[in-house]
């Protein structure tokens, strides 16, 4: 082995911050040794580094060095630095490794015995953990390093490998025991044929089975909707039972919520048929573990803050906190101010968009002569974000304006040209021409600069008043220090609003969505120790800068406020509750008596959870992770959780067996195919492939357009009077469905927003449907015979909602999603299958959601359009979302047009089949 020393450290600069003050040097002279400086220096033995692993932080990478008894992160690298510093780690430690091998050779007799005599026989599964806990048992350094995690058989040299005893070949050829536990499945299948057809109540599908027999170091089984999640785990826990591969005590089932794993923990005690009360395997949540682990370690449960724990106490100590904060921080008054009134979305330039009609519906709902339009808190509509930001600005301080009044301009010859600039101040009678002008001189719009220039010489020429502002300012953030600066300069008054004023003429969702974005902040600023000064880099490389810096220095202001309440108190919310527990484990102050773990809803991990589970995990040697879930299913962003946890568990847990479960039990064939192609139109999401065992049932996707004044459809109207229809419809055929025994079929109404909800509190009663209303959210777990889906149709709050999709979560995430509304699209799919006979569409029929048009190329002719009563609508062939209506051409003549017009402009015959 050579003496070189390598040293390693971030980069100049990066040295000045207080993650970077950290230097790593790799001795190879024996004993080989990596030296340490963080903080104060430490000296690593090779053999006491468990894992090494790479993950992005919010500005730069960071090399989490686990060893026993503590966690360093070498962070301040690039992807490319921290990837190559894991790597010669990871090298390193394997050198050495070898060695301790190379100059024990002749125990390893011993160890070739012990693996022997559990390989023959094939009586169980082999995972690298159950090998290494084998060669665990033998003394002597060349079996310490045989079982180390790191141990890496790819970069072990060919002569070192040719002299290892022949058992030996399971640890350093994967093939060899990759055919070992094949062979193994197939043999346990049969044995175990009449434990699987009769468990939990049911028999497992053959993916089920199989995910109950693997037991690899990490295992991810990627369910899909309706296909059994909870059985399998029942199933897991009864079969390594069974086999007598753990003890019960040794088992932990994690859920996220109480009522699911109270619902697991009845499942599993009902198998074994066991006391209910007396699981012997643990199974809770995350936050009662958490509690036991602190109270265990300080020998009292931990103290937690009053809020907690009341449904609504979050969003009550956010609001309580903004408002002290409003009485004693006029810096954070007038930030806050400005984040409500001129900046309640992000002002995105059109190029990041697919297209021209995918920008205007982010602009906003309202339409006028096929251009969107953008609601104003002064009643008016412009054109622009950055034109509404002035008018709410102009609003906000009590200034008196005209939007694109008509103003008279004599020409050359004397003729009289009329023209209506942006804004007009009577005051002065000013002229304010806000132009689509970057900072170079140019504009998105063609021959936009010279028309420009030609209309303010022709005011300067009038002799009239005028400023211009421009994008390049809205751009650099000085947009309204110029405007307030051109307005002083005429000596117009500025008065501002009061903030009860304020509040009462904004919509209550812009402060509610904005309360939702905080709360979420939160949690991931003060679970990966966020600063201010990162989060305001960070907001350099948003679209809208001025809004994401103003939003950073809000919400620093609420955590540091919140934060410090929590101290004051001497108590602690849930996410501090997880992440002090994760300490406790991580220093060996707790021990962990767990080596097997199975997390329900994997989906939903946030990262203080994932840091949990890994604590536990390299604390015991050995311990296996099972996670079931389903990354299409992930739509808990806002409370925290992160989706690339689960999309990328092997980079998050180590190699893995990953299965699938892509039978579903719940949604006809027709449904489950049509929504799990819709959901994969994001490459991000991994793949299955769903088969039903229900039959497809065609034409079990139905459209239902609702018309309305003002573009204002009455979706409580069209519900009452679709579930009047489905009731007659279903009593019609009672004799082909209550044959089974069942009294009423279940029929869930489900909304985006609580706003719609058509039954306030009073759900109708039918003869022959059970009628429940909830949430997308809320809805998720559940199932109904036939679900009605409210107002699917293209809106800020509307489906996909375009006030969730907000580019300021990216101020806190580590890898944000870069699909275009991914959390919203899973979102629908939960909402689309909870259904196994059929799905309504209700939607408006001027804008409806680009989500229909999505399912109508997917499912072609299955896909119905129809009214409210069942009557057939003529799907428009072109857009796929509008309906093709009569119009009177030329000559009293008729013919047929969409009623997306302009937006759709086709066209076609009216002949005697389509007027019928």
């Amino acid at each position: 082995m050579s003496d070189r020393v390598q040293t390693y450290r971030p980069g100049f600069f990066a040295r000045f911050l207080p993650q970077g003050k950290w230097k790593m040097t790799l001795t190879a002279s024996s004993p080989a040794s990596i030296r340490l400086g963080v903080g104060d220096a430490v000296k690593l033995p090779c053999l006491d580094v468990v894992a090494i692993s790479v993950c992005k932080a919010l500005l730069w990478h960071t090399v989490e060095v686990r060893s026993r008894d503590r966690i360093d992160n070498l962070s301040c690298l690039g992807e490319e630095a921290a990837t190559q510093l894991a790597a010669d780690l990871h090298s390193f430690i394997n050198n050495h490794l070898f060695a301790l091998i190379g100059a024990d050779i002749s125990r390893l007799s011993e160890v070739d015995t012990k693996l022997r005599a559990i390989i023959e026989g094939n009586r169980q599964y082999l995972a690298q953990a159950d090998l290494g806990r084998v060669i665990a048992g033998v003394t002597g350094d060349a079996a310490a390093a045989l079982s180390h995690p790191l141990f890496d058989l790819e970069l072990m040299p060919a002569a070192l490998k040719a002299a290892l005893p022949p058992s030996l070949a399971f640890i350093t050829d994967p093939d060899v025991r990759h055919r070992y536990n094949d062979a193994f499945v197939s043999a346990e299948l049969p044995r175990y044929r009449s434990f699987f057809d009769n468990l939990d109540d049911r028999s497992l599908s053959d993916q089920q089975r199989q995910a109950c027999i693997r037991l690899e170091d990490n295992n991810l089984l990627v369910a899909s909707a309706g296909s059994g999640k909870s059985a399998t785990m029942v199933g897991k826990v009864a079969y390594v039972l069974d086999k007598q591969l753990y003890r019960p005590e040794e088992i932990l089932v994690l859920a996220f919520n109480k009522s699911a794993a109270d619902e697991l923990q009845e499942r599993i005690c009902r198998q074994l048929a066991i006391d209910p009360g007396n699981p012997e395997c643990k199974v809770t949540t995350f936050h009662a573990l958490g509690r036991g682990i602190i109270e265990e370690v300080e020998g009292r449960p931990p103290q937690l803050a009053d809020w907690v724990e009341h449904p609504a106490g979050e969003a009550r100590i956010i609001e309580r906190i903004i408002e002290e904060l409003l009485r004693s921080d006029a810096e954070f008054t007038d930030l806050w101010v400005n984040l409500l009134v001129l900046h309640p979305k992000a002002d995105i330039p059109v190029d990041v968009f697919g297209s021209e009609a995918d920008y205007e519906r982010y602009l906003s709902v309202r339409r006028r002569k096929g251009n969107a339009t953008i609601g104003t808190i002064a009643g008016i509509h412009v054109k622009s974000l950055q034109e509404q930001t002035i008018v709410n600005w102009l609003w906000l301080n009590s200034v008196e304006f005209e939007y694109e009044r008509q103003i008279p301009i004599e020409e050359k010859n004397g003729q009289i040209r009329y023209v209506h600039p942006d804004f007009y101040y009577p005051a002065s009678k000013t002229i304010h021409e806000h132009l689509a002008i970057n900072a170079d001189g140019s504009s998105p719009f063609t021959d936009y600069v010279t028309h420009a220039e030609n209309k303010l010489a022709a005011y300067r020429k009038a002799g009239m008043d005028i400023f211009q502002t421009t994008s390049a300012q809205a751009n650099n953030g000085t947009l309204i220090a110029e405007l307030e600066a051109e307005l002083a300069k005429r000596r117009i008054p500025l008065e501002r609003k009061s903030y009860t004023a304020i509040v009462k003429a904004l919509e209550p969702v812009v402060i509610k969505h904005y309360h939702k974005l905080i709360a979420v902040c939160i949690k991931h600023i003060r679970a990966s120790h966020l600063t201010l000064d990162m989060l305001l880099e960070r907001a350099k490389s948003l679209h809208d800068r001025t809004r994401a810096r103003e939003f950073a220095q809000v919400v620093w202001k609420i955590t540091e406020t919140y934060s410090r309440k929590l101290e004051e108190a001497g108590r602690i919310d849930f996410d501090s509750m997880i992440v002090n527990a994760t300490q406790f484990v991580e220093t060996g102050q707790y021990k962990s008596p767990y080596s097997l773990i199975l997390v329900d809803e994997f989906q939903d991990i946030s990262e203080p959870r994932a840091k949990l589970i890994k604590a536990l995990k390299h604390q015991k040697p050995f311990t296996k992770l099972f996670a079931v879930g389903d990354d299409w299913q992930s739509i808990y962003r806002f409370a925290g959780s992160d989706i690339t946890i689960f999309t990328q568990f092997d980079a998050n847990f180590g190699a893995s067996w990953q299965g699938r479960l892509e039978q579903t039990y719940r949604c006809n064939q027709l449904i489950a195919e049509t929504a799990a192609s819709f959901v994969q139109r994001n490459s991000a999401q991994l793949k299955k492939s769903v088969r039903s065992t229900r039959p497809a049932i065609a034409r079990s996707i139905r459209v239902v357009p609702i018309d309305g004044d003002r573009d204002k459809p009455d979706f409580t109207d069209a519900c009452h009077r679709l579930l009047k229809r489905l009731d007659i419809f279903l009593g019609g055929i009672s004799g082909q469905w209550r044959s089974d025994g069942r009294e009423k079929l279940k029929v869930m109404v489900l909304w985006r927003y609580n706003q719609l909800e058509p039954f306030r509190g009073s759900v109708p009663r039918f003869d022959n449907i059970e009628v429940s209303g909830l949430s997308f959210h809320r809805a998720k777990g559940l199932e109904a015979d036939y679900t009605i889906l409210l107002d699917v149709s293209e809106g800020d709050y509307g489906v996909p909602s375009r006030i969730e999709d907000d580019e300021l979560l990216n101020l806190v995430m580590p890898q944000p999603e870069m699909f275009e509304y991914a959390e919203e699209r899973r979102l629908f799919y939960v909402a689309l299958t909870r259904a196994s006979r059929g799905v309504f569409l209700l939607t408006n029929s001027r804008d409806p959601s680009r989500y229909i048009r999505e399912l109508s190329e997917i499912a072609g002719e299955n896909l119905r359009f129809e009214t409210v009563d069942g009557g057939p609508l003529h799907q428009c062939p072109a857009c796929r979302v509008g309906q093709l209506v009569e119009r009177n051409g030329r000559n009293n003549s008729r013919f047929l047009g969409c009623n997306q017009y302009p937006g759709c402009d086709h066209t076609q015959q009216l002949n005697r089949r389509s007027a019928e």
